[in-house]
């Protein structure tokens, strides 16, 4: 028998990929979370990673049962939003809420400005690059930071390697 998880299906159909990106992505926010006399056993960032797996699984799932009770079919940001504060996460409404606001500015921003660019289409390079900047505007949200810039800092160490 599969070990099945909250939203019904088996454990390892409901993982995010472990592959290049999100991993070297996990472990720069991981070490850009610490000290730099810190240092952090591969282990622990697995451990990390499934942490955020089953965050996502617990909330996807509430948020899917709000929207039943609401007799909806289709996920809204409020229905996450309301499955927030009925798991306790309640503190981080506003937080997520602003992030969220600001996601629709810049998507609107994006396509207004004719910068629309067809994810699939984007070099690992690009997309690890996009990936890496809006980390750094979320994690600069999160810590309160007024102006981000659309420039994040890339790490050398992935540049390297492709």
């Amino acid at each position: 028998m599969e070990p099945i998880d909250i939203v019904g299906k088996a454990k390892e159909d409901a993982s995010l990929p472990k592959g290049y990106l999100i991993a070297a992505t996990m472990t720069k926010i991981i070490k850009e979370m610490l000290p730099p006399d810190v240092r952090v056993a591969r282990d622990t960032q697995d451990l990390l990673i499934e942490c955020c797996v089953e965050f996502i699984n617990l909330i996807s799932s509430e948020s899917n049962e709000v929207c039943g009770r609401e007799d909806k079919r289709t996920i809204a940001p409020e229905h996450v939003l309301k499955a927030l504060e009925v798991l306790g996460f309640g503190d981080y409404i506003q937080e997520v809420y602003a992030a969220y606001e600001q996601h629709k500015l810049e998507t609107m921003e994006t396509v207004r400005g004719g910068k629309c660019t067809n994810r699939a289409e984007m070099t690992e390079e690009e997309a690890l690059a996009e990936q890496q900047r809006m980390f750094a505007e979320a994690r600069a949200r999160m810590n309160g930071v007024a102006n981000v810039g659309k420039q994040a800092e890339v790490d050398p160490s992935l540049e390297a390697k492709s």
